[in-house]
């Protein structure tokens, strides 16, 4: 009996038809201790961390916790067993308060109506003793995404959960809330909880786990302790081959105004101001990057760019043409290639082959189509030879996109959108939900385009990413530009504090 070991998966197989997500998986997580879990997409993460979890059954293995053999048949029994799992998309109900989404199916009652100064009592006494505040009584929809996080782990918490999953937990946060949910995260595991932690952040993993695990094409690679690892120890592990960490070299290459907003305003779908008096420029051969706390405009920003929303006041010029009331498709033929935030909404279409897809959008111009009709052949011809420029991982060109990994889907709508020659690149969330080797592939083709003399408008909630690609960095907040500075000098911290509105007194916190 391993009696210090709070979670065990013992030779754990799950295949999908023909395709074997895991194979003969074993991971071992002591009690007190933060366990991360990497690989690349498609590595079988989610899987393992499903079988755990309940939502799927593994076709063979054992899961033991706290030293006993258990089963494992839906994600009620996992919680009754002592596991709480906080997705990577939040799933609270931004009309109900905090106390009241924490306590959601299991409220206190006191003569048969909910309790509701009971539930905001045993919020607020959660809270103290795990260092997570939050006002118990606000509603979730007037809430920052740092706090909905604690939320989320407070909402876990008070169902019991001894061993906490963590899906990607700091993609939404700035480095100073991470900081504060790694503290978060070490009080937990110093009162003898255990945590498992999947991040494709491998200098956070280095950070903050005590061991970590790699899986590569569904089986474990091996297991370590954190603290005699590396970076590129870790990546090498990962993907089988060295991958670069360092800001992207380059020549200087900004030439004439590509795009130019001025004095920009639009409002959300609610109707409330989400853009103020946005003013900036793109110019070809340069890449901007708009760094922020998701949530901040980024949406707004994005769309009233593509056309995709009309702005209610200011001015924007792409490639010399007035955009600023065109239609999408108006926009497009102006000069702009878009890879949206949302590729599964706006990216792909999850029913058709990447043949396809990758043809959405020009199936009406030539080569593609002659005389109202689509050349399939010069179609597939194209996709196999994007397929093999972007590493996309599928057996063909004829293969339906749903059968593809988040990160090949992203890989499908990159390779539409960058072999299209426009002037102009809008690229939201470019590496969102994609491990690092298809990241670093990612922000070679990003650069590729700048050399090629295509303006660049990168958008992105990873403040790594923005500094190893970005010329210029505008830092938005509550919808307006709260900071322009230097992706060479400006520090991680410097970033956090604007992008929380520069709220921070000088060598403090904000």
């Amino acid at each position: 009996m391993h009696t210090d070991l709070a979670v065990e998966l013992i030779g754990i197989t799950r295949r999908f038809g023909s395709f074997t997500a895991n194979l003969d998986v074993s991971l071992a997580v002591r009690r007190g201790e933060i366990h991360a879990l990497v690989g690349e997409n498609g590595a079988g993460k989610t899987t393992l961390m499903n079988c755990l979890f309940g939502m799927l059954v593994p076709d063979e293995g054992r899961i033991r916790i706290d030293g006993r053999d258990v089963q494992i048949a839906s994600p009620q029994d996992a919680i009754a067993l002592g596991l709480g799992m906080v997705h990577q998309h939040f799933k609270l109900v931004p009309s109900l308060t905090v106390a009241e989404n924490i306590f959601l199916g299991m409220e206190p009652t006191r003569g048969g109506l909910i309790d509701r100064k009971a539930q905001s009592e045993a919020v607020r006494d959660l809270a103290r003793r795990t260092g997570l505040s939050v006002d118990p009584d606000r509603p979730v929809r007037e809430l920052s995404v740092g706090i909905e996080q604690r939320v989320e782990i407070l909402k876990v918490l008070a169902r019991g959960a001894r061993t906490v999953i963590l899906d990607e937990p700091t993609a939404v946060l700035t480095p100073q809330e991470s900081r504060d949910l790694f503290r978060t995260l070490r009080g937990f595991t110093a009162a003898g909880m255990s945590v498992i932690l999947i991040s494709h952040h491998l200098d956070e993993v280095l950070e903050v786990s005590d061991r970590v695990t790699v899986l590569r094409d569904g089986a474990v690679i091996g297991t370590a302790r954190t603290a005699e690892m590396t970076e590129s120890a870790l990546a090498q592990m990962m993907v089988g081959r060295p991958v670069s960490f360092g800001r992207k070299e380059r020549t200087p290459g900004a030439g004439a105004t590509v795009l130019h907003l001025g004095n920009v305003d639009a409002h959300d779908d609610r109707g409330l101001h989400a853009l103020h008096d946005i003013s900036f420029e793109v110019r070809a051969g340069e890449i901007v990057a708009i760094a922020g706390v998701d949530g901040n405009g980024q949406t707004e920003l994005a769309e009233v760019i593509a056309g995709l929303r009309r702005p209610s006041g200011g001015r924007i010029v792409l490639n010399g043409q007035d955009t600023s009331q065109a239609s999408a498709q108006e926009v497009r033929q102006a000069g702009l290639a878009h890879v949206p935030a949302d590729r599964l909404v706006r990216g792909v279409d999850l029913r058709e082959s990447i043949s396809a897809n990758i043809l959405m959008g020009r199936q009406h111009q030539r080569p593609w189509s002659r005389h109202g009709l689509i050349r399939w052949g010069r179609v597939r011809a194209e996709a196999q030879a994007l397929i093999r420029r972007f590493d996309i991982r599928t057996r063909g060109p004829d293969a339906p996109v749903k059968s593809l990994s988040g990160g090949n889907m992203q890989k499908v709508v990159l390779a539409r959108e960058f072999s299209q020659s426009k002037p102009f690149l809008l690229v939201d969330q470019p590496t969102r939900g994609v491990d690092i080797g298809a990241t670093e592939g990612i922000h070679d083709e990003i650069m590729r385009q700048r050399a090629a003399g295509v303006a660049i408008l990168l958008i992105s909630v990873q403040l790594d990413e923005c500094l190893r690609l970005a010329d210029r960095l505008l830092v938005l907040f509550n919808g307006r530009i709260q900071a322009e500075m230097d992706p060479v000098t400006a520090s991680l911290d410097e970033i956090g504090v604007q992008m929380m509105g520069g709220r921070a007194a000088a060598g403090g916190t904000p």
